[in-house]
């Protein structure tokens, strides 16, 4: 159950949205629409190649070794598979 106070907030916001839509006014107290968080997709080394023309599985482990572009690592120590992220991966080859 609301407040007597949260009622009075509430109708304050509502009262200024309907006059600045009324008055075609920008409003500023209006709450920003929450976003959704963004999927992220992550790719396989052979997957990065077939992504970009002409890139090799050997570029991709060797911009993974220099931290140059966001991947992950799956599996046991140095033998697990290697998860790059769609959008560094594009990202980096944009710039």
């Amino acid at each position: 159950m609301l407040t007597r106070e949260q009622k009075e907030t509430m109708l304050n916001q509502i009262l200024e949205l309907m006059t600045a839509i009324a008055y075609d006014e920008p409003v500023e107290s209006a709450p920003a629409p929450e976003k959704k968080p963004e999927k992220v997709k992550m790719l396989t080394v052979k997957e990065c190649t077939e992504l970009i023309d002409g890139l090799s599985e050997h570029t991709v482990r060797m911009l993974v070794a220099q931290n140059k572009i966001k991947y992950i690592r799956t599996g046991e120590g140095v033998r697990g598979k290697i998860l790059v992220n769609k959008v560094d991966l594009l990202n980096y080859f944009q710039n």
